[in-house]
């Protein structure tokens, strides 16, 4: 699996997704004729690009299971503002993508998501309870944490006095708006709270770096102490990024998708 990402990658289609705000979600389906799907769901500031959404779906069209990775409002090729904080609105965006598919009589069979998208799987899985694999990478737990870092200790202050604030990126890749809205929709999700409300049924797992420096891994043991049907995979010395261990990514994740998909197949039988 360490070469999955140089390989070149097998058919793809476009495909337009409209979600509820009227606006155009763009993803790429990664077509191996299976009858399982997996959805990709990429992280802050990420795209469907991102060589972990790349490399996963290599990974799985490897194992001879379709894909497709999309990005979310307001990135890459979607259409739409890009929103900080709005992690309810990404978690209806994959509601979206699901209705699409199932609509097409493909529902999908798991839900992936990394960082910001890790968040919007279990978000999703505690509203719509109609995909029982749920893979969070790197998810973050407390939702509060890194706002006063990025906009500033007086972040309150400004946003009550502007009804905004203009983030600009240290890396110097562009800027970003916060709104009041977006502020107060990221500040009221209790990712606890949303955790206890996803089903006894749904198998999730969650992978987390020891080495992460966005997310603490403490976060990952939190989501193990309140999810009741979860399995946890801690990779030993990763960062937020597995920049050196994509590998060890997708051999993890590909085995627990194996054993449900053979799960659900068994049970259907």
């Amino acid at each position: 699996m360490a070469e999955a990402a140089k390989n070149p990658v097998g058919q793809q289609q476009k495909i337009i997704v409209p979600n509820k705000h009227g606006e155009k979600l763009v993803g790429l389906l990664h077509e191996t004729s299976s009858p399982d799907l997996v959805i990709l769901c990429h992280g802050f500031r990420a795209t469907k690009e991102n060589s972990i959404m790349v490399n996963l779906a290599v990974a799985l069209e490897n194992e001879g299971i379709s894909s497709f990775r999309f990005d979310f409002a307001g990135i890459g090729e979607s259409e739409g503002s890009f929103q900080y904080a709005s992690f309810r609105r990404e978690a209806d965006d994959l509601h979206s993508v699901v209705e699409y598919f199932s609509g097409a009589k493909r529902a999908p069979s798991a839900i992936i998501g990394h960082s910001r998208g890790g968040v919007a799987v279990l978000l999703y899985a505690s509203i719509y309870h109609d995909i029982c694999t749920v893979v969070n990478v790197s998810g973050g737990y407390d939702l509060k944490r890194g706002i006063e870092e990025r906009c500033g200790k007086d972040f309150m202050e400004v946003i009550k006095k502007e009804g905004f604030i203009d983030v600009k990126i240290k890396s110097g890749d562009g800027n970003y708006r916060l709104t009041k809205e977006s502020l107060m929709d990221r500040l009221s999700t209790d990712m606890h709270e949303s955790c206890l409300k996803i089903d006894k049924e749904c198998r999730v797992l969650t992978i987390h770096g020891t080495a992460d420096e966005i997310s603490p891994v403490e976060d990952a043991l939190e989501f193990a102490k309140i999810i009741p049907n979860h399995k946890l995979h801690l990779v030993e010395g990763a960062n937020h990024l597995y920049t050196s261990h994509q590998a060890e990514l997708a051999s993890v994740v590909m085995d627990f998708i194996k054993a449900a998909l053979q799960q659900d197949k068994a049970t259907s039988n």
